[in-house]
């Protein structure tokens, strides 16, 4: 008998609201009871998680197939969220973000499928949510003129000359920029050249002009009907409310037809392929040894569960940790500084796919390369894994399928991306969710012969439908594209009739208008500020180690122990500061005295759910104390593993050991190459740290640290990487190991269940007694050159990319402020208000932020994936203006605090909600501040914000530092065109 307190009268086989109950099934480990239902009249699927989770997640997904590289699954993702039936405003999306308390919004495209997904704990703002989604999704108004906005259309630039715009066009713009995202999408193109996932379902820059608005709407129609929808919910509140709110608001609606968007299985090749495809590499930047070479090959159906969840250990044991024997052979080559990009398991297409390879290659070293991957699979299918790498593949699946966790998405989207792979394509989606029995059975297998080496030698070793990709670089590709852009401008300049050019000078002006037009949102739904309570989430720690240097918190964790290890720095000499980074990234990599760097990545991943250091800057609310500098190694495990992992945890900080140069010199490439990769992925960050470095030392730290400096050095040790300079860099990290960590600077957290703190006293004041004292505890930022006043105001990096990202910092107040709250709510007002109209709906750019910074008391005006750059710093220089108008009402107000506590009371795990309150307890904020801070936001009033802002905000043209990364040409055509200039960097 099910028990199931929020659903106690539904059964198996019952009919709810036109939807027939198929199966119920209690998943215990994970505390869920798993509904799945299907619509009598329509066909449409449901699937049900429910559990005690007051975070409720809803989506609707429906399978988007795409035919070509226009990107209209994109688009049509954009644009059905520009207005609908029931809510005929210009943009329902980004003002339901204003008006909701939403932890998660958005939407997603991927290859075969599009999703609408969202959470919420309040349940107004639940139903809210959903009837906007679905009056989008399936009655949306798809007008023209959102179309344009969001795919593509054609404008006269102030000179006169004719260019493409839109949304997605120029976000496509700055993925395909990406090596990355050209390998990833490439490798599908070659792998499946007869399915879908031949094509770019995002779309690709120079087709996304070519499609038609009767095709997009074509598809529309074809896709989003309850046929071929897939309903999702999550959490505590009833599941009957949700069917017959979705019965009424849709269902009734429609009748059922065969959508036809079953993906066949790709024919598969007799012998294997190559393709070569290319990348823009910035024309300064040294060519031989920039290209990737990976082998590519298509598995089984994502229909068999059990060999998905096989090839996804398969996956770990190859390539999970250093000691992998795949990806240690193909690091141990030397050929390359890093895995390819797309390497490993992708079990989300109809056909799976398994890549591996190397880059920072040379492309005559291919041949070299695929030699190493095959010699690795002939030996293994030889001589045997080793016992020991499967036990711990499978201790890493259980212990991931045991933790919840919501970061980067909350659990119950979590849930429902790991199993919408499978259920899109017409299978179970809570199998995927139960991999006990499929465990049971690999057991059994592993017992009666060599299990997983049979796999790699069917579908590696004999498995022809394989493909060799190279990734060049082409340092003219951006010119060549350029060029080629420009004269798809002319010619079609020259076919322009009279009528063309009155057309689009009139969409221009039709856009442009209805991007003006003030709106009536009163149709929309909508909290208010009386549905938010003043109220916050508080954690008290438990105080049973009777020590002040550890917090305890006890909290539900099914039976994971996690454990924080913060060194506050003291004063360092200055050849360490910026090798922070790369200790933090070497510490845990590269052996000690008692386990090389194999059987330390062994350990770890054997006896731990991850181990990681890392390094950063944190500002005491306290104003008389400096910002403090850390050393925060973090790592979690089972109860019945505690004292392995302090076993690793001592060796690593007692007996620790850099003297593998060889490693070193592995490590070093691998951290620089991770950096160069988020260029054009995170050039946003990037742009920020360097404008926001000029102000305080904490930001200038943070950008040495983890910013285009620190690029930079990584570059300039990388330079030499000989046996004597690597044997000095070895020796600095072993004395950075002994001036780091000192007991009287360290804080110890750990949060589980009462019974695993109780396991862990003993070994933790174990550990905690072995660090040694320290007479030097003068903060690290005290030994700094204050170099704050020698850094341009203008500053700019380049790289290749064909979009920009541009920042602007300007002082604001730190969270002790009276202004502090109501600096937070203008933040919430400019982006959905202003930058989001002006950056992203008449500019392009993909998105735009506001953040106020209350630890520095500074204040970041930041685009993403930008076309411009002028016109952008204009509309930051604007906003003096905007205040001084003062156009905005008091319901604008009101949904900036609703936007703001909705970050406010974002929900956390039990174990991030806990190592929240332990780094507050670090920083000084209590929870007395908290709530004054969340009651002040409550009451803030329009007369407020303009005050405020007339403090902050004034003469923002000549008030703050920018910085810019984008392309050379784009930089230097703006200096050529302005009397201040920027200061230009190459990465």
């Amino acid at each position: 008998m099910i028990n199931d307190k929020n659903n106690p009268e539904i059964v198996s086989g019952m009919t709810i609201q036109g939807f027939v109950v198929e199966q119920i099934s209690v998943i215990e480990e994970m505390s869920v009871i798993c509904y799945i239902l299907k619509h009598e009249k329509t066909h449409a699927r449901y699937c049900h998680v429910s559990n005690s989770d007051d975070e409720n997640t809803f989506s609707v997904a429906f399978k988007t197939v795409p035919i070509d590289d226009t990107g209209v699954a994109h688009i049509l993702e954009h644009t059905a969220l520009c207005g609908s039936s029931k809510y005929p405003v210009r943009d329902p999306f980004f003002s339901m973000i204003r008006r909701s308390m939403k932890s998660f919004m958005n939407a997603f495209t991927a290859s075969d499928w599009t999703m609408y997904p969202f959470s919420t704990q309040n349940r107004k703002d639940f139903y809210n949510l959903m009837d906007v989604y679905l009056d989008a999704t399936f009655f949306p108004n798809l007008t023209e003129l959102s179309f344009k906005q969001e795919g593509h259309r054609l404008e006269f630039e102030n000179s006169g000359e004719l260019t493409f715009k839109g949304v997605v066009y120029n976000e496509m713009k700055g993925a395909m920029s990406s090596p990355s995202q050209i390998l990833g999408r490439g490798l599908m193109n070659a792998l499946y050249p007869t399915t879908t996932y031949h094509f770019n379902s995002g779309g690709a820059p120079d087709k996304i002009p070519e499609l038609t608005y009767d095709a997009f709407k074509a598809f529309h129609q074809r896709y989003y009907h309850p046929s071929n929808a897939f309903f999702y919910s999550y959490g505590n509140l009833p599941l009957v409310d949700h069917l017959a709110y979705i019965n009424k608001a849709v269902l009734s609606k429609f009748n059922a037809i065969d959508p036809k968007t079953d993906v066949p299985t790709e024919p598969r090749w007799d012998c294997p392929k190559e393709t070569r495809r290319y990348y823009p590499l910035s024309s300064h930047e040294n060519p031989e040894k920039k290209s990737q070479v990976c082998l590519a090959w298509l598995l089984t159906g994502i229909e068999d569960a059990y060999m998905v969840l096989c090839f996804s250990l398969l996956d770990q044991i190859l390539l999970g940790n250093s000691a992998s024997p795949l990806r240690k052979a193909l690091i141990e080559s030397g050929l390359g500084s890093a895995l390819s990009d797309s390497t490993g398991y992708d079990s989300e297409l109809r056909d799976t796919m398994f890549a591996c390879g190397l880059k920072d290659v040379r492309v005559q070293d291919a041949d070299a390369i695929e030699k190493i991957i095959f010699d690795v699979f002939h030996d293994l299918v030889k001589n045997g894994i080793d016992k020991e790498l499967i036990e711990t593949a499978i201790h890493q699946m259980e212990f991931h399928h045991k933790e919840v966790t919501n970061h980067p998405y909350p659990y119950g989207l979590k849930l429902l991306l790991h199993s919408c792979g499978s259920w899109f394509h017409n299978n179970d989606p809570i199998r995927p969710l139960r991999i006990e029995k499929d465990l049971a059975k690999l057991h059994d297998d592993l017992a009666t012969g060599p299990f997983f080496e049979s796999l790699i030698d069917k579908y590696f070793i004999q498995n022809t439908h394989r493909v060799r990709y190279i990734l060049e670089p082409d340092q003219n590709m951006h010119q060549k594209e350029e060029e080629k852009s420009q004269a798809l401008l002319q010619d079609k300049t020259k076919q322009l009739t009279e009528k063309d050019i009155e057309r689009i000078k009139k969409d221009t002006s039709a856009l442009s208008d209805l991007q003006n037009a003030a709106e009536d949102l009163s149709c929309l739904p909508t909290l208010t500020v009386n549905d938010i309570s003043p109220g916050i989430v508080t954690v008290n720690h438990s105080n049973d180690f009777s020590d002040a240097a550890i917090s305890s918190y006890d909290q539900p964790t099914r039976g994971i122990v996690y454990l924080s290890a913060v060194q506050e720095m003291s004063i360092l000499p200055e050849k360490h500061i910026m090798n922070i980074p790369l200790f933090s990234f070497v510490f845990t990599r590269i052996g000690t005295k008692d386990y090389d760097y194999v059987e330390l990545a062994r350990r770890i991943d054997r006896y731990t759910g991850s181990l990681g250091v890392s390094s950063l800057i944190r500002v005491p609310l306290n104003n008389n104390l400096l910002p403090m500098s850390f050393i925060s190694l973090n790592t979690k495990c089972l109860k019945k593993n505690i004292l392995p992992m302090f076993d690793i945890l001592n060796s690593l900080y007692f007996r620790s050991d850099f003297s593998n140069i060889r490693r070193l010199k592995q490590l070093l490439l691998e951290l620089k190459s991770a950096l160069e990769s988020n260029v054009v992925s995170s050039g946003h960050q990037y742009a920020v740290g360097v404008a926001s470095r000029k102000w305080t030392l904490g930001r200038m730290l943070d950008e040495r640290w983890h910013g285009l400096s620190q690029l930079k050095h990584l570059k300039t040790l990388t330079n030499d990487l000989s046996d004597k300079k690597l044997e000095m860099l070895a020796q600095d990290l072993y004395e950075m190991a002994q001036l780091i960590f000192s007991k009287d600077l360290m804080q110890l957290a750990v949060i589980g269940e009462s019974d695993a703190l109780e396991q862990i006293e003993q070994p933790m004041k174990g550990f905690q007694s072995q660090i040694p004292h320290s007479d030097k505890n003068a903060p690290l930022i005290t030994g700094l050159d204050d170099s704050l006043t020698q850094t341009p105001r203008l500053e700019a990096w380049t790289t290749a990319t064909k979009i920009s990202f541009v920042a602007q910092s300007f002082p604001g107040v730190k969270r002790s402020h009276p202004d502090a709250p109501v600096i937070s709510v203008i933040s919430k007002l400019l982006k959905s208000l202003y930058l989001h109209k002006e950056i992203r709906e008449k500019g392009g750019a993909y998105g735009a932020f506001a953040t106020a910074d209350l630890e520095e008391g500074l204040f970041h005006l930041i685009s993403y994936r930008d076309p411009h750059i002028q016109r952008t710093l204009q509309t930051y220089a604007n906003i003096s203006e905007y205040f001084t108008k003062s156009e905005f009402k008091d319901s604008d107000i009101q949904e900036a605090i609703i936007q703001l506590c909705s970050d406010i009371d974002r929900p956390d795990t039990p174990a991030s909600r806990a190592k929240k309150a332990f780094w507050r307890k670090l920083t000084g904020l209590t929870d007395e501040m908290r709530k004054e801070f969340k009651e002040k936001v409550l009451s803030v009033t329009r007369s407020q914000v303009i005050e405020t802002a007339q403090k902050y905000m004034l003469d923002l043209k000549n008030k703050g530092t920018i910085g810019v990364v984008s392309n050379a040409q784009r930089i230097k055509r703006y200096n050529n065109q302005h009397k201040e200039k920027f200061e230009i960097h190459k990465i």
